[in-house]
């Protein structure tokens, strides 16, 4: 097993973050930013771009990176069960409601304190942290 590309999309407009709810694991049922694999060929703002997309169906483009995470989940005994690193692409509103599509359940705008009182997945609290400044 090797660690999976990842890129998230942080959207932040009108003073609140876009967010969706997970279907599947790692971090089902958790509140994150939308995101998914990179695919081969594609850049890190292109698969943040796509993913916006694809989970959400708004349109944004990309800004630039903010930073990377990495994601290991471990099993009882100890073995990686999931290992992602994650680039965070801070990308710019354009348009579009968000609906819940792809592997998510549920899509909205959250505050900062709305957000970390969700029940998250790791890095979100750091993320807007590093972007409520």
């Amino acid at each position: 097993m090797q660690p999976k590309l990842g890129a998230i999309a942080v959207v932040y407009h009108e003073g609140r973050f876009l967010l969706v709810k997970r279907k599947k694991e790692p971090n089902a049922n958790t509140w994150g930013f939308p995101g998914g694999h990179v695919e081969l060929g594609e850049t890190g703002f292109e698969a943040a771009v796509r993913e916006l997309a694809e989970e959400t169906g708004i349109v944004g483009t990309a800004d630039r990176y903010l930073t990377n995470i990495d994601v290991i989940t471990y099993d009882d005994e100890g073995a990686v069960l999931f290992h992602y690193l994650l680039a965070v692409v801070i990308c710019i509103y354009q348009s579009g409601t968000p609906v819940a599509a792809d592997d998510v359940s549920d899509a909205g705008w959250f505050t900062a304190k709305e957000a970390t009182a969700l029940n998250h997945s790791p890095g979100l609290q750091m993320i807007v942290a590093q972007l409520d400044k």
